[in-house]
């Protein structure tokens, strides 16, 4: 077959096809353009999850006749100043997203430049552009895009419902709302529930920005991440261990402003909360990394929603210590969350809404109210119970002396143990109930891996050396890094070509697979440069370790022992959840409780 030019629609087509995926796609480069023109306000409007109708109006620096009727040609751009394609500092570049929309779409785009008595409007439809006429506009650009992919109705089938779409159109607002929080987005439509998120100012912008779009929850639950190394900065906000998700959906990361995702960032957030959440839950994090763009390439992938980094390792170092640091500084702390969840669970557990309580078999209808019925046995029974309280407290609930600075603990005073496994702890304005066994297992945890790092980790020698035969490729990578791996325990040398002599190994590990663990190294080599797979596995048995080596549930304790637990728990890290991603504590408020029961 005989080589061709292909038509100008043709070759537009094909580009809209690498940008234009779905409505969804059309909304990010249309608002992406909005933040680099210099907005303060933003306004999206759809209709038929974008389908039918996309409308983005903004206050930016809008465009002259000359700069729009150039806009819409392929490969126009007013976002680079030379010709570095390394040295990126705007979210669009390309100059392919309008004359690509304007392929497959009915495009019209209304704007005014400061500086002009009056605008200017253009349209495409089906890559026809017409020619710049007046318009009425005040300073800015709307840009609506009608009938998106009527001229290639095969794509027009592969779109999902409206409700999807839609779906689809708000999670893309939400990312670019988190990263821009001095910007106001505002989108609406007869398909969705609005979003409103004024600009937020101040130093707690970014914090702000985020309760408005991820919730109140989260910003009550989470704590503040900073941290830089070698230039490279990382800022956000953290989920503590207990307010996670079935699925990594809640989880966003943002390099110099551009929402991206990355199988390099996804693996650090996972190993980050490796020994504080369960292996099928995942944490919610917003982290906003700002890094000099010669250090990056976003250009690897026509949305630009995929990054590669110069040296992976740095950065995914600088997060997993960031994240690690972070949880360990909000100590104790639980997700409030966790109370809510307890009081739901009673409420369901009630039978009904109304809390009263169950009045006795016994009792006579016909008594006054204000002459209860008096229970067989009960002033014998209250005065038992009472000489139990004592000295800790009288019958009317007083606190002795010695337990009011208990009670002022962020984990109160120790009132009883329940089945041998549960400290119920009285606070100021609450009680807060303790699984005595996952919280001393995260105390144990804690002191093993602090000897670790103090006296360094155990190793022991092989009498026999291990020979692994490996790919050169590999070889070379885990001889390079031999003396990380040496820190950790692990001590290699080459061994000819294609083979690694394993003379040490970690003493906490036991007996090791040597050429499972190589293997799995070098693949931890390959992808991260990083060597994570030995680490994990020390973290691991330690972690089991600490497990055994704790107070068991049924084991009876003293108040004493419960008091000395609770106050350990406050001054450990990361102990609001267990080894293995359990909350150690539930606090439950006095005024929940007191609506529990119908007292409010």
């Amino acid at each position: 077959m005989a080589v061709r030019q292909l038509p100008e629609a043709i070759i537009n087509r094909i580009a809209a096809g690498e940008v234009v995926e779905r409505p969804a796609s059309v909304v990010k480069e249309l608002v992406e353009n909005a933040i680099d023109a210099g907005a303060g306000r933003i306004e999206i409007v759809t209709a038929g999850g974008g389908k039918t109708l996309i409308r983005v109006t903004d206050d930016g620096c809008g465009m002259t006749s000359a700069d729009l009727s150039l806009a819409v040609d392929r490969h126009a751009t007013s976002k680079l100043d030379g010709d570095d394609l390394v040295d990126i500092r705007t979210l669009g570049f390309r100059g392919e997203a309008l004359p690509s929309i304007g392929a497959v779409a009915r495009l019209s785009i209304a704007t005014r430049y400061a500086d002009e008595p009056h605008g200017w409007e253009i349209t495409v439809e089906g890559g026809r552009k017409s020619a710049p006429r007046p318009a009425a506009i005040s300073v800015g650009t709307r840009i609506e895009v009608a009938d998106l992919f009527f001229s290639t109705p095969a794509r027009l089938k592969f779109l999902k419902s409206d409700r999807a779409e839609a779906g689809a159109v708000t999670e893309i607002v939400k990312r670019l709302a988190m990263a821009n929080p001095a910007v106001h987005f505002a989108l609406s439509g007869a398909d969705r529930t609005a979003l409103d998120a004024p600009a937020a100012t101040g130093a707690d912008a970014r914090k702000l920005r985020l309760g408005q779009v991820m919730g109140a929850d989260f910003r009550d639950n989470s704590v503040p991440v900073a941290a830089e190394r070698e230039g490279v900065r990382l800022d956000g906000q953290v989920g503590l261990p207990t307010y996670n998700r079935a699925n990594s959906l809640s989880q966003y990361l943002f390099v110099n402003g551009r929402p991206v995702r990355d199988k390099l960032f996804t693996g650090a957030v996972r190993g980050a909360y490796s020994e504080v959440l369960a292996r099928d839950r995942h944490p919610v994090v917003a982290l906003f990394l700002s890094i000099d763009p010669h250090q990056i390439d976003v250009n690897v992938h026509p949305a630009k929603t995929e990054i590669r980094f110069r040296d992976a390792g740095l950065v995914r170092g600088l997060i997993v210590g960031a994240i690690r640091e972070a949880l360990a500084a909000a100590g104790h702390r639980a997700a409030s969350t966790g109370g809510v969840a307890t009081l739901a669970a009673l409420r369901s557990g009630a039978g009904g809404s109304g809390m009263r309580p169950a009045a006795p078999a016994n009792w006579d209808w016909r008594a006054s109210p204000q002459r209860p019925v008096a229970m067989p046995g009960f002033a014998e029974a209250q005065a038992a119970f009472a000489a139990t309280l004592e000295p800790a407290a009288d019958a009317r609930g007083a606190v002795a002396p010695a337990e009011e600075d208990n009670l002022s603990r962020p984990l109160g005073a120790a009132r009883a143990q329940i089945h041998g496994t549960y400290i119920v702890a009285q606070t100021e304005d609450g009680i807060v109930i303790v699984d005595q066994h996952a919280a001393h297992e995260r105390i144990v945890l804690e002191r093993l891996k602090q000897g670790l790092a103090t006296t360094g980790i155990a190793r022991q020698m092989l009498l026999i050396p291990d020979i692994v035969d490996l790919p050169q490729e590999d070889v070379d990578r885990i001889v390079e890094r031999g003396d990380e791996l040496a820190d950790l325990g692990l001590v290699v040398e080459r061994f000819g070509p294609g083979a690694v002599m394993v003379r040490e190994t970690p003493a906490l590990l036991g007996e090791v697979d040597s050429a499972r663990l190589l293997r799995d190294l070098a693949d931890d080599l390959a992808e991260w440069d990083s060597a994570v797979r030995v680490a994990e596995k020390i973290d691991h048995v330690a972690a089991t370790m600490a497990c055994h080596g704790s107070v068991r549930a049924g084991r009876l304790l003293k108040p004493e022992e419960m008091n000395a637990l609770l106050r350990e728990i406050e001054a450990t890290p990361r102990a609001g959840q267990c080894n293995h991603g359990r909350p150690t504590h539930v606090e439950l408020k006095l005024a929940d409780i007191e609506r529990l029961f119908g007292r409010k």
